[in-house]
């Protein structure tokens, strides 16, 4: 497990970015930062594009992050909607790639199920839960910073760091690692 690291979550969007950080100590998950880029604003999608890509340095650049975890995009009735998520994903892969930042996506199920157990939880569930397991003093207005905080959170919890694969050679080896994933 990771001794010691900070992780970047983002949630991305093209109305709005969560965004995330956390320091994980060990097992312990301290709060960085949490909020949201607020893009509505913007009057064309390339202007949204470089505001996510210059947040998403400026970001970097300040806390110096170890890896980024960002959500996956779902697949929706609105092909649109998609492929402008995806752009918004994009960029901000691209500036993690421009500062030599690991990255790694979660389905938004993921990230909700490892957070509350419940994979089609509520954003109101998933950001109680981080009130508890990370002590938010108080829930934001924007859930979008809470879904970028437990992108992070999610990533945290994930065994093996980025690029790094476990294997194992036997039953007895994988259950000897992983005590808690067994039932009795």
């Amino acid at each position: 497990m990771i001794k010691d690291r900070i992780i970047l979550g983002i949630d991305p969007g093209t109305t709005v970015m969560g965004y995330g950080l956390i320091h994980q100590k060990g097992n312990k998950l301290e709060l960085i930062t949490l909020g949201v880029v607020k893009l509505h604003k913007l009057s064309n999608h390339a202007l949204k594009l470089k505001k996510i890509f210059e947040k998403t340095l400026a970001l970097i650049d300040q806390y110096h992050p170890d890896e980024l975890a960002i959500e996956a995009q779902f697949f929706g009735k609105n092909v649109q909607s998609m492929l402008k998520l995806g752009r918004a994903q994009g960029v901000a892969i691209a500036a993690a790639l421009h500062r030599d930042l690991a990255y790694v996506e979660y389905a938004p199920k993921k990230i909700k199920k490892s957070i509350t157990g419940n994979g089609n939880a509520s954003k109101e569930q998933v950001a109680a839960m981080l009130k508890s397991i990370i002590g938010l003093k108080e829930i934001p207005d924007l859930l979008d910073a809470t879904d970028g905080l437990a992108t992070a959170v999610c990533h945290a919890y994930q065994r093996n760091p980025i690029g790094e694969k476990k294997s194992y050679g036997s039953w007895g080896a994988f259950i000897s690692d992983n005590p808690g994933r067994v039932k009795k």
